[in-house]
């Protein structure tokens, strides 16, 4: 007997703005952009060197973005990866976890249905075979407290196997760039309880960003869509077209970072940022190279001649050895 999956609760809809793999179009936007200023995209260095450095330090997992924060990030990744087999594991979690301490069980249920949407849910986690990275603005962490939680009750009531998912999840926070000292706080190492120590090492990391753009992002930047906290996630209406008036000025922002994404110039920063990174040994991180260079991933030994897609003859890489305030809002 076949039982059939549960349907998706209601998420706040966003439109499709870079072309699917498979080929299938963006949205037609029509005249929703109509009115907006051309987007000056003043901080895309930062972001690209950030992103870069996530996607280095998450070991090349597949991306989960947790909230509205990093949607430049998201949109970015969208045209850099456009197309490719990449594309489709950059996930949402569009959530603002603004929890109390003790929710109530509907909150509760609601967000492991939630989770569950994003292939978060114990038994997926189990049996993925690549892991998977949450992302998100981070000052002092509360938004992962929440989520490690929610996540750890689920599987201790499924019994799904812990050593197996721990391997499977990692953490990846965004930071407000400050002065570096023995003494600086970090997030990773003050988490409630502690759970960063039950995941493997270097699976909760931090990237820094400079406060202008962290505080751009997290705090002023128009959306593509309103806030989604709990009292929300019931709302029948969530998943309809929002047409708020910060629409066509977000849009207009999020189709450039796309086109930006496609463009050279940010494709090959971001390989000479995961370039650098200490992550480029591992052989999940380099494979990153090849859909930013826009080449079919190579199977050949290390060091062979493959043919990208120009047909030109390209060199693969040669395996190399193996040797902060939180926002929980997510808003």
């Amino acid at each position: 007997m076949t039982t059939t999956p549960a349907a998706a609760p209601p998420q706040p809809y966003r439109w499709a703005l870079s072309r699917a793999r498979g080929g299938a179009p963006p949205d037609r936007l029509g005249t929703l952009t109509e009115g907006a200023a051309r987007p000056a995209l003043w901080y895309l260095p930062e972001l690209t060197v950030c992103t870069g450095k996530v996607l280095a330090r998450s070991g090349g997992a597949d991306l989960c973005f947790v909230g509205r924060s990093l949607d430049s990030m998201y949109d970015l990744l969208t045209g850099a990866f456009e197309g490719s087999s990449r594309e489709g594991r950059l996930l949402r979690l569009p959530l603002s976890l603004r929890l109390r301490p003790h929710p109530p069980l509907a909150h509760r249920a609601r967000l492991r249905e939630h989770l569950a949407a994003a292939g978060l849910a114990p038994h997926a986690l189990a049996r993925r075979t690549r892991p998977v990275a949450l992302v998100d603005l981070v000052a002092g962490g509360g938004t992962y407290d929440t989520l490690f939680a929610a996540l750890a009750d689920w599987v201790r009531e499924s019994r799904e196997p812990w050593p197996v998912i721990r391997r499977k999840l990692r953490f990846v926070g965004v930071t407000h760039r400050r002065r570096t000292s023995p003494n600086t706080w970090r997030w990773q190492q003050n988490t409630a309880g502690g759970w960063a120590r039950s995941l493997p090492s270097g699976h909760v990391a931090g990237v820094s960003l400079h406060p202008g753009v962290w505080s751009y992002f997290g705090d002023r930047q128009a959306k593509l869509q309103p806030s989604f906290p709990p009292p929300r996630w019931f709302d029948a209406y969530a998943a309809e077209p929002w047409r708020g008036p910060d629409l066509p000025a977000a849009l207009a922002e999020s189709l450039a970072l796309v086109e930006a994404g496609r463009g050279r110039p940010v494709r090959g920063e971001l390989v000479r940022v995961i370039a650098r990174e200490p992550g480029f040994a591992d052989r999940e991180v380099r494979a990153l190279v090849a859909p930013l260079r826009g080449l079919a991933p190579s199977r050949s030994r290390p060091g062979a001649v493959s043919r990208g897609r120009s047909g030109s003859r390209q060199r693969s890489l040669p395996r190399a050895s193996m040797t902060g305030r939180s926002r929980s809002s997510s808003a």
